[in-house]
């Protein structure tokens, strides 16, 4: 940047209001992937872990990073990707969670599955499909408003 400084913690908020591209609802903080923000030289270095290895958003969300950032003045963006530590859906917060969650997408549960419809909340579920529009997600339905909702899978 030229003769401007822009703080690490600047960099966060913006991020922090950079949608996930395939939940909107959500920020890519939000779902845990940005695993950090430094400074080497003038260049901005953000370490972005995806939710899994092969998930195909992970180039649209590089891209979507750099062009924040070029946009907010910052001329020269490293992104790395950190594939270890594997992330897990404990990094996501719990303003994720409830986005999810009020989006129609069950949040995921620490094991067995949804544990209520995000449409009118009861417990009375079945799984449809173990796979969703996505890798991260499985297909589920409410046995008593009858709709189907996708439940996001502990990873």
């Amino acid at each position: 940047m030229d003769g401007v400084e822009v703080s690490t913690e600047q960099v966060w908020e913006w991020l922090s209001a950079l949608p996930d591209p395939e939940i909107p609802v959500i920020s890519l903080v939000e779902l845990g992937i940005v695993r950090g923000v430094d400074w080497d030289g003038d260049a901005c270095v953000v370490t972005v872990t995806p939710t899994y290895s092969g998930c195909p958003a992970t180039s649209m969300i590089e891209r979507d990073i750099e062009a924040e950032l070029n946009a907010r003045g910052i001329e020269k963006v490293v992104l790395r990707r950190a594939l270890a530590p594997a992330w897990t859906t404990d990094w996501m917060t719990d303003e994720a969670r409830a986005k999810l969650e009020a989006y129609g997408i069950a949040p995921p549960q620490a094991a067995g599955g949804p544990k209520r419809c995000p449409q009118c909340q009861s417990e009375n579920l079945e799984r449809i499909s173990q796979f969703g529009s996505t890798p991260c997600k499985a297909q589920w339905r409410c046995k008593d408003c009858l709709e189907p909702f996708e439940y996001f899978k502990c990873i």
